[in-house]
């Protein structure tokens, strides 16, 4: 199934937002904060992750999208990534069971090619095993960025429509990474920082965007709560006016 764009149609605008995105942002600094290696902090987060995801499905959200690492995060110290690298593999030997027994659906998008080639194996097969689960789908994008899917999304789109000069957005929208959910309802940054950072670009244009100066290893089901409150509280017009909003409410 192919969503429409919130640029060529209105969505609707579900009290529980139906796709949550997040940046989780601060492990490090939780752990400096501490006194501990940065360490500490991206191994709390994982557990973080375990109850939000736990979270979503108790309040029938049904897409959930982390940004677990992105394509400028090869910046950071080698130590550091290669630590990222592990917890991945770490994460994956011991939640994909428990996912497929909660009927949750476990997607990866980015480009995986730079992962090692026994990381690519276990997150094919991860997808694999999970792929029909219906209660849940949680996304993990992982050397992903936001210019990166929509250039990949062009490149297909061209190759897809040789001869073409005209190009639509209904046209590129099957390219994209995660053409197979709804634009996220309400974007999460955790951390204290207030930018998007190159996450899901042209899926965010009309999103509710929530920051909190919460590190991501203390967000919890609570925090959570007062992101979909803030959401709740909000108009989406979509480009319309509040009357006409009022009116069709």
């Amino acid at each position: 199934m192919i969503f429409k764009s919130s640029t060529t149609a209105v969505p609707d605008t579900p009290l529980v937002p139906r796709h949550v995105a997040i940046i989780m942002d601060g492990n490090g600094r939780w752990a400096t904060k501490r006194l501990l290696p940065r360490v500490a902090g991206h191994v709390k987060g994982v557990e973080a992750v375990r109850t939000v995801v736990e979270a979503c499905v108790e309040r029938g959200i049904e897409y959930l999208t982390l940004f677990a690492f992105s394509s400028e995060n090869w910046r950071r110290p080698q130590e550091e990534v290669s630590l990222l690298m592990r917890l991945f593999v770490t994460a994956l030997e011991r939640e994909v069971s428990k996912m497929h027994a909660n009927n949750i659906r476990l997607k990866v998008v980015g480009d995986l090619s730079r992962f090692d080639p026994k990381l690519q194996e276990m997150i094919a097969g991860a997808m694999r095993k999970t792929a029909n689960n219906t209660r849940l789908t949680v996304t993990v994008c992982a050397n992903y960025g936001g210019r990166w899917d929509i250039m990949q999304a062009t490149g297909k789109m061209v190759a897809a429509n040789p001869g073409a000069t005209d190009f639509t957005e209904e046209m590129l929208a099957p390219h994209l990474a995660m053409a197979y959910a709804p634009e996220p309802d309400l974007f999460i940054r955790t951390g204290g920082e207030e930018r998007i950072s190159n996450f899901l670009l042209w899926q965010l244009a009309y999103s509710e965007l929530y920051f909190t100066d919460t590190f991501w290893p203390d967000f919890d089901s609570q925090s959570l709560d007062a992101a979909i409150a803030s959401y709740q509280s909000r108009e989406r017009r979509f480009g319309r006016t509040g009357e006409q909003v009022a009116k069709k409410s």
